[in-house]
């Protein structure tokens, strides 16, 4: 009997100008390759950085199984369209879930607003990129009912751009219903265009973004193996 051949991990991110997004995201990456040293584990884009994600998809050794997990946090356009198309018309090639929502990144999203200083009462903004897709914004949504049900303290969220609020009117909402300081969560994997502009935000506090930590190789690998079994 062949046994089937282990399918190649294309973790497959935004992209980024920024060199400390970049290492945050290759740190994931080295975690997912400390953890499984026997994968093979190839790193893609669909924006700002190369190689683009159907480069990488099609430079796989033709016949070899290839999984596509996205390294966002949730499925919007690029999962929906960029990483569904580099996936479609190549046998044995699927895409994973996006890695949002999950306890585990509810959890570290709890762990940075406690690590930032947070206190009890605070309100918490929880920031994420935005998007166009409602899907997305649904898991957004979700991942700050989440927060609400653990945090003591108002939660709401905010957009850096498309979707509404943007995050400065989710922090102004904040203070207008009486919150005495304000925490913004960044829901960002890593440090780049959208964490940067969490600076001018109003916010009493920003938290850091959630690379590097070893929970998200946890999760990558979680969505590849729930990929590579279908």
């Amino acid at each position: 009997m062949t046994t089937p051949a282990v399918p190649v991990l294309v973790g497959c991110s935004h992209g980024t100008a920024n060199l400390a997004g970049q290492q945050a995201i290759r740190s994931i990456l080295g975690d997912v390759r400390a953890a499984r040293p026997t994968l093979d584990v190839r790193e893609t884009y669909v924006d700002v950085q190369h190689p683009q994600v159907g480069e990488v998809v099609d430079g796989v050794d033709a016949g070899w199984p290839v999984v596509v997990v996205p390294l966002l946090l949730s499925a919007g356009f690029h999962v929906h369209v960029d990483i569904a198309e580099a996936v479609a018309d190549r046998s044995d090639t699927v895409a994973s879930d996006a890695l949002g929502p999950d306890r585990r990144l509810v959890d570290l999203l709890l762990a940075r607003v406690e690590e930032a200083g947070a206190a009890p009462g605070d309100a918490v903004v929880v920031a994420a990129a935005g998007s166009s897709d409602r899907r997305a914004v649904a898991d957004v949504e979700q991942v700050a009912r989440d927060v609400a049900a653990a945090w003591d303290g108002p939660v709401s969220v905010g957009y850096g751009s498309i979707a509404t609020p943007s995050v400065p009117d989710a922090v102004a909402a904040a203070r207008a219903a009486g919150a005495s300081r304000v925490v913004v969560a960044s829901y960002l994997l890593a440090p780049g265009f959208f964490h940067d502009q969490l600076a001018t935000s109003g916010a009493d506090v920003v938290t850091a973004p959630l690379a590097p930590s070893p929970v998200l190789a946890d999760v990558v690998l979680d969505r590849f193996d729930e990929a590579a079994r279908l």
